[in-house]
């Protein structure tokens, strides 16, 4: 009988013996899923950064294009520029005043006897006019005389470069049979100018009590 309780005590403790090696072994299974676990996770986590890393590149990319865009901008910015200067350009080819540093002068004869013809030459680079009566004064040894307007209407005249206008100056011609008068130079300012070209001429007229009566026609009038 005594043998008999030794025995089941053997075998009682040889069972416990197997569940805490089955226990432990579970144990030991599910502490090995678990570690896979925070490795899974890391490995997720691993995956998620690369996907910002990409959307990080995407966005740069972005950027580079909202540059490219702002460069766009500033190329229209200098196109409405070209566009404000434009208006000022047109001005000046259209016609602005002509002035006497870009006009060169030279004297004819004219169709009657008694008529100078003086010549102006648009030597600039533009398209000028000219609208008006020419200042003119006539110098002789005795003194300046300064010629009177006559009653033609006064035309515009537009010359473009190297193009050439005209006015006629009239005085009466020396018949007396005396030495008269000889201007022998011109000051002529032109149209709404106040510099002056100083002219050669030989102009001689009668003496008399008198103004001598010589008159300018405006620019673009004579032939």
């Amino acid at each position: 009988m005594r043998v008999q309780n030794i025995a089941l005590l053997a075998v009682a403790v040889a069972a416990g013996l197997s569940l805490t090696a089955c226990g432990s072994s579970d144990n030991s299974s599910s502490s090995g899923g678990g570690s896979s676990s925070p490795s899974a996770t890391a490995s997720d986590s691993s995956g998620g950064q690369g996907s910002a890393s990409q959307g990080s590149a995407s966005q740069g990319s972005g950027g580079t294009g909202g540059s490219t865009g702002s460069t766009g901008s500033s190329g229209r910015s200098g196109g409405t520029s070209g566009t404000v200067h434009g208006p000022t350009g047109s001005g000046r080819a259209s016609g602005a005043g002509c002035t006497t540093a870009h006009l060169s002068f030279s004297t004819s004869g004219g169709m009657a006897e008694g008529e100078l013809i003086v010549n102006m030459k648009n030597t600039g680079s533009a398209n000028c006019t000219l609208h008006g009566f020419p200042g003119v004064d006539l110098k002789s040894k005795d003194g300046t005389i300064s010629a009177s307007r006559s009653k033609l209407a006064v035309p515009t005249v537009t010359l473009q470069p190297g193009a050439e206008t005209r006015f006629t100056l009239h005085y009466p011609p020396n018949t007396s049979g005396g030495t008269g008068e000889t201007f022998t130079q011109l000051v002529v300012t032109p149209p709404n100018e106040t510099h002056s070209t100083t002219l050669n001429a030989g102009i001689n007229v009668p003496v008399t009590d008198g103004a001598p009566g010589i008159t300018v026609d405006p620019v673009g009038t004579g032939k």
